[in-house]
């Protein structure tokens, strides 16, 4: 009987009557745990309590984690460890270069910012040998001289046998000397004295002695006024001047007196007497205002402007006056026309094509005289036109002529 009704209760049930003396659950008595789940439950803290549980619980794992990870790489042989040293050293080394440009600009707001040079930085020489160039079509004493910077009218004295003082007359094919400074280069001459060729160029004559290319000294040339020096010998004059020596035009070409001209070619003139005299105002002896070439500048013994026009284009009497000069110039400027305008001035037209007038024919003021050209020493058409006096020389014509 006993039997039978044990085998129609459940397993679960069993084991409770087994440990409990077959007491029913119901009829247990609560445990602590129960005593205290029941107490959270009354008071609302249900919820609260088992988040705080389970935080905790999770904490208490991240640290046993912690205690494991710890225990097992301090008891890791040494020879792992040896081995990872190793094959870090073994690892490629790499080497990156940085060109100086590339090094930012250390700067201090109390300093000096300064960058990084891989490079030493030595400052150039002065030049001390005296150089020589080959003039190529279209170069300008301009722009040679700004070149090798210095003076145009260095390269004018360096080179008086080439050139003879006259910029127009720098050709394609010439050899020019190029002095290493400004100053003038002259050759010495018998019975020269020390003294009295530094006088003339304008500086001291320990000038020329010390300086290094000459290859002079005080002891070996004896007296400055007999000095030891062989004729012929060129010399650099630093810082030297000297007066141009001007072939285009004499001074002071009037009808009274125009024979002066003759040293110029066969176009001078007789004595006239008579003939137009010029308002004393001048016009522009072009349609063209404006420049093609050199412009007026002493400083390279061009005392004159040279203005654009082509070949064959008119030209006109700046003012009213008489012709001094009529024909061909053997220094460089080609067929030239002067006037002589009664007033003081006198005017010239050089490397014409043609020539309209003769000597002695009175001109008014913008009548025809002849046309443009590039006769002579020229590159190109254009007209040379200057201004003079008898007693004020040659004018810059910028000053006469009306605004262009």
């Amino acid at each position: 009987m006993d039997n039978n009704i044990k085998k129609d209760i459940p397993e679960a049930q069993q084991g409770d009557s087994a440990e409990n003396g077959n007491v029913p659950r119901s009829e247990r008595p609560p445990t602590t745990l129960n005593r205290w789940t029941e107490l959270l439950l009354q008071l609302g803290l249900g919820e609260s309590a088992l988040r705080l549980a389970t935080n905790a619980l999770f904490l208490v794992a991240v640290v046993g984690v912690v205690l494991i990870m710890q225990g097992f790489y301090k008891d890791a042989p040494n020879s792992r460890r040896g081995e990872s040293v190793q094959a870090a050293e073994s690892q490629p080394t790499f080497t990156v270069e940085l060109e100086a440009e590339a090094l930012p600009a250390i700067s201090n707001a109390q300093g000096i910012a300064r960058l990084a040079e891989i490079h030493t930085t030595i400052p150039s020489r002065p030049r001390l040998d005296i150089s020589t160039y080959d003039v190529q079509e279209g170069d300008t004493v301009f722009g040679i001289s700004e070149q090798y910077g210095v003076t145009p009218q260095t390269i004018l004295w360096g080179n008086y046998n080439i050139l003879l003082d006259d910029p127009h007359n720098l050709t394609a094919g010439q050899e020019l000397v190029i002095l290493p400074v400004n100053g003038t280069y002259y050759e010495w001459q018998d019975g020269d004295g020390l003294n009295g060729v530094a006088d003339f160029f304008g500086v001291d004559a320990d000038v020329i002695v010390d300086y290094p290319t000459n290859r002079l000294s005080a002891e070996s040339i004896g007296d400055y006024a007999n000095p030891n020096i062989a004729p012929g010998t060129k010399l650099i004059v630093p810082g030297g001047e000297r007066l141009f020596i001007s072939w285009s035009a004499p001074l002071g070409v009037t009808r009274e007196n125009p024979a002066s001209s003759y040293i110029l070619g066969d176009g001078a003139c007789e004595p006239i007497s008579g003939g137009a005299i010029g308002f004393g105002t001048f016009v522009w002896p072009a349609a063209n205002h404006y420049l093609s070439g050199y412009d007026w500048s002493p400083q390279t013994n061009h005392r004159g402007i040279d203005i654009a026009g082509h070949e064959g284009a008119g030209i006109f009497a700046a003012d009213a006056g008489v012709i001094v000069y009529s024909g061909w110039n053997n220094y460089g400027y080609g067929n030239v026309v002067m006037i002589d305008h009664g007033t003081g001035f006198q005017s010239m037209y050089a490397h014409l094509s043609s020539i309209y007038v003769g000597c002695g024919q009175s001109v008014g003021q913008g009548e025809a005289i002849g046309a443009f050209g590039s006769t002579g020493r020229s590159s190109g058409a254009h007209l040379h036109f200057e201004l003079m006096t008898s007693i004020y020389g040659k004018v810059n014509p910028w000053d006469f002529l009306p605004p262009p």
